[in-house]
């Protein structure tokens, strides 16, 4: 049998197992709050959401490719691909977010000592572990070399002072891929006194502060650290060497944060609500422009696609494709905020909903989560990177422009 009949017969029996095991009610867009977060605190609010969770882990399809022996599902790139095709074929809903298996995770395989991979990589697969990043800080975002969280040596510790701002579901999650300062020396790049430490959350002197978003969401968060030991061993890499890892990590950042946005976006078929709501648009003319924009966003989502499959055989012939994470992480940030722009002008004084409403004007549940997702959609231009640092990053190291 030939590797295209092989493969073939892969796509066969990820669809029968699909069909099988995705429950119907994991085949409908994604609720409000509705995105299983794996680790200690999970939490299921329907049993279909549970089973669906059980189902993918059971099948190590949390992390495809990663090895067998540390709890992947040993599966081929060209499988992987198969089968995240089918999953959105079939429009299963992510069974769980997991920024250890999307962010930390492969940079663990790839720089960490075996022990740090016995010790992360299984609970990553198993769900067991959630993880949050500390990068940025109160004074240290876009710039992110400019971070000032003090890390002083004390025998076989680092002790930790300071904060992480914007920190995604900190709490949440169990464990926190951490940049902190190793060497202040003013003679030195600032880029060289940093250092990549992973770090157990349920330290003493850690404390978590949501911050409460426009949309009413408390995902992101401020962790404040007084005096917090973490030892020396569970830096990754070499100590003052964490800045080409942190580079090699925001790139699988960017690739996260294109999923979470695709997560909250992709369950709004903008077809379906079109022919339900394009009709009530009095004025012809409006009527044709937003027809106009809703194809330009279908052709946009479509073109980002087989971008996406091109890159893949690119990256399968062996070509350096990191960077151009940067241009998946600006469409999907641009095309989400853009989708709902265009659902609002849709939807009228619909898409305006805060809560039930008065008796008689009661919103559905579609235009209760328009103008909350709305907001939120501008979160992911600015997470992971803003659109303007990744237009910045196109330009300079794809394009090739000048500085």
């Amino acid at each position: 049998m030939s590797d295209k009949e092989h493969l073939e017969q892969f796509r066969q029996e990820v669809r029968e197992w699909l069909e099988a095991n995705c429950p119907p009610e994991m085949r409908t867009p994604t609720p409000e709050g509705g995105i299983v977060w794996v680790g200690s605190k999970i939490q299921f609010d329907s049993e279909p959401q549970r089973l669906w969770y059980e189902r993918m882990r059971d099948k190590r399809w949390f992390a495809p490719t990663w090895p067998v022996e540390l709890g992947g599902g040993g599966l081929s790139k060209d499988q992987a691909r198969i089968l995240e095709r089918e999953l959105s074929h079939m429009k299963c809903r992510m069974p769980m977010v997991n920024l250890g298996i999307w962010m930390i995770g492969p940079i663990i395989l790839e720089f960490g000592t075996e022990e740090q991979k016995r010790q992360h990589i299984p609970k990553m697969c198993s769900g067991e572990a959630s993880w949050c990043q500390g990068f940025s800080e109160p004074n240290a975002g876009s710039d992110l070399a400019s971070l000032k969280m003090r890390a002083d040596v004390d025998g076989d510790d680092f002790v930790l002072n300071g904060s992480k701002i914007w920190t995604s579901y900190a709490q949440k999650s169990d464990w926190m891929y951490c940049l902190i300062r190793t060497d202040n020396d003013p003679a030195k790049d600032k880029q060289q006194g940093i250092t990549l430490v992973l770090l157990d959350m349920n330290n003493p002197g850690i404390s978590v502060k949501p911050i409460e978003l426009l949309s009413g969401k408390s995902n992101f968060c401020q962790v404040f650290f007084d005096n917090v030991r973490v030892p020396i061993k569970n830096v990754i890499g070499e100590i003052n060497g964490g800045w080409p890892i942190t580079k090699k990590l925001l790139q699988y950042e960017r690739g996260a944060m294109s999923k979470l946005n695709e997560s909250s976006v992709k369950g709004r078929d903008l077809t379906s609500l079109a022919q339900e709501y394009l009709p009530q648009v009095a004025d012809p003319m409006q009527r044709a422009v937003l027809r106009d924009r809703i194809a330009g966003i279908i052709i946009d989502e479509k073109a980002a696609l087989f971008t996406m499959q091109r890159v893949g055989e690119e990256a399968k012939a062996g070509g350096d494709v990191g960077t151009i994470t940067s241009i998946f992480k600006y469409a999907a940030g641009e095309e989400g905020r853009q989708k709902y722009e265009v659902l609002l002008a849709l939807m009228g004084h619909r898409a305006l909903g805060w809560d039930l409403g008065s008796e008689g004007q009661e919103f559905n549940q579609d235009e209760l989560m328009t103008a909350k997702q709305w907001l939120l959609s501008w979160t992911y231009c600015i997470a992971g990177g803003s659109s303007e640092i990744q237009l910045n990053v196109i330009a300079k190291r794809i394009l090739g422009l000048p500085s």
